[in-house]
């Protein structure tokens, strides 16, 4: 099922499956792309700003995005205009990751009168309940075909 800006209203969620956060994981990712020590040397990673291995806040927002690429099922695809981002607590070894994802507005372009912008919250929780990552999105979302 895919959805238009028609389908779409204001407080309209999606919540994603779960995803563990391994060691391999983690420091796999930051060798790659953010290779610091806190996020590559666990030994290291103890007299850290972050007390442990923590996940890159790159890996947690790639995760984020398989997981509303997953979830949020928008006709074309998920196509960004724009995001505000926050880390709100380290991501660890073992936490499992879940994206919640909630329409906040919905804006008809009258440039584009074949797409509409849609803000978009998206929550990354831990296993806990608590929020590790808040984004704000916009995006283009396509008007259904007449």
């Amino acid at each position: 099922m895919s959805l238009y800006f028609e389908d779409l209203t204001p407080g309209l969620r999606f919540t994603s499956r779960a995803v563990r956060m391994s060691v391999e994981g983690i420091i796999g990712f930051a060798r790659d792309y953010d290779p610091q020590p806190f996020h590559t040397d666990p030994e290291a990673a103890v007299e850290s700003f972050f007390g442990g291995l923590a996940a890159s806040g790159w890996h947690t927002a790639a995760t984020t995005m398989r997981l509303m690429v997953e979830s949020v099922p928008i006709a074309g695809g998920l196509i960004g205009a724009g995001v505000e981002i926050a880390w709100t607590r380290p991501v660890r070894p073992g936490d499992e990751l879940v994206a919640v994802s909630e329409v906040m507005e919905l804006k008809p372009l009258r440039s584009k009168p074949d797409r509409g912008m849609a803000v978009v919250r998206i929550e990354t929780r831990d296993g806990a309940g608590e929020a590790v990552q808040v984004i704000t999105c916009k995006m283009v979302v396509p008007r259904r075909p007449v």
